[in-house]
């Protein structure tokens, strides 16, 4: 009977330590996820506030959404007596664990004017932004593109600022060569990229820079985040995935990112092309007939023609088996961790539904089906 029960309770810790552990492991990956804040805001904390009165005012203004772990979060990092006072720039999306480390850094104030240079896919973009005192709430004042327009006067009376705050934002699936070019062209940078950085090994994010720094040093910080993103996602892959080497996942997620229309298939896009690869088809995917293309070096602005699908360059999906030898964009966070641990799929087929999204077929009968229904989207489309 007593070894009954205390096998009862032997058992009955040990489950409750895995709980706790899993208690543990979704806080620590809750405190530091992408928050639910849709518009960046500037938060006012009075001398003399504590971190209760903190977390009311981020809770009223939906910037976070588990008050309590925000406390956790701080206190368990031992950050809730380093409350600096001041007015706090907090971003769209920022994490718990970014807002903490926002309002117990250095104390200096962040909000105010703010310049920032928008690296995408299809144009580059700088925008100046303004703090609006009866919204709390940042609103563009002007925006041009560098590489076409020249510069508007507040933008120039943006530059003369004090409190004026910089900042470089990359979209996922932009090429080496647009970074290097779009940074060649902000005008408070010191120096030039002379050489374009390795494809893929920039990692798309929020840069904040100083006039007169130099754009090589934020190069090397975009490379330094990419390695740590992957060397972390290639430490956690899924067993099995057809992949030799961190090299190989960057090259995957690189054609992931080109093909997700929606973040959300980001984990079924992964999964057709790993199950073409453990099925030896060749992958077939346009965007790497198009870098082969333009290598890069802009947009190609038009359809592919047959005669591109059958080119005989290394990057061409349609004719080589397996990956590409390189890279074809820069991709985030969210498509290096798919390429390594895709969703468990049939999946071989995909193609656009018309929705911005994909449809999805494990045989190609049912692919033909939703190649007909696409294309019928497309003839409505240009009818109308």
């Amino acid at each position: 009977m007593i070894r009954h029960i205390a096998s009862n309770a032997i058992t009955f810790l040990i489950v409750a330590l895995f709980l706790l552990a899993g208690v543990i492991a979704w806080g620590g990956n809750t405190y530091r996820a992408e928050g639910p804040l849709e518009t960046a805001i500037c938060l006012q904390v009075p001398s003399g506030s504590n971190f209760r009165d903190v977390r009311d005012d981020l809770t009223a203004e939906g910037a976070i959404s588990q008050p309590w772990l925000f406390m956790a979060g701080a206190d368990y990092s031992d950050k809730t007596n380093q409350l600096k006072a001041g007015s706090f720039l907090i971003e769209d999306g920022a994490s718990m664990a970014e807002i903490v480390d926002a309002i117990t850094g250095s104390g200096v104030s962040t909000c105010g004017t703010e310049i920032v240079y928008r690296i995408g896919v299809t144009r580059s973009e700088v925008q100046v932004r303004e703090l609006d005192p009866a919204t709390n709430r940042y609103g563009e004042v002007a925006s041009f593109n560098p590489l076409e327009e020249e510069a508007p006067a507040e933008y120039l009376e943006a530059k003369e600022g004090q409190d004026t705050r910089y900042r470089i934002a990359v979209a996922e699936g932009v090429t080496s060569w647009q970074i290097a070019n779009s940074l060649n062209a902000i005008d408070v940078l010191d120096g030039e990229i002379a050489e374009i950085p390795a494809e893929g090994s920039l990692a798309p994010d929020s840069y904040e820079f100083r006039p007169g720094d130099e754009a090589s040093e934020i190069i090397a910080e975009m490379e330094g985040r990419q390695e740590t993103i992957l060397a972390d996602a290639w430490a956690n892959r899924a067993d099995g995935v057809p992949l030799e080497n961190p090299e190989e996942a960057l090259i995957l997620a690189s054609i992931v990112e080109k093909e997700t229309g929606v973040p959300e298939e980001r984990g079924q896009v992964a999964s057709v092309f790993t199950n073409r690869l453990n099925e030896g088809m060749r992958l077939q995917t346009d965007p790497t007939v198009i870098y082969g293309i333009t290598r890069g070096q802009g947009v190609l602005g038009r359809g592919l023609r047959q005669s591109e699908l059958r080119g005989n360059t290394p990057w061409n999906t349609y004719v080589i088996d397996g990956l590409p030898p390189t890279p074809i964009a820069n991709p985030g966070r969210a498509s290096i961790e798919a390429a390594l641990n895709p969703d468990s799929t049939d999946f071989i087929f995909f193609v656009a539904d018309g929705t911005g999204g994909h449809a999805f077929a494990t045989n190609l009968a049912d692919h033909n089906r939703n190649v007909a229904a696409w294309r019928a989207i497309e003839a409505e489309r240009a009818n109308n």
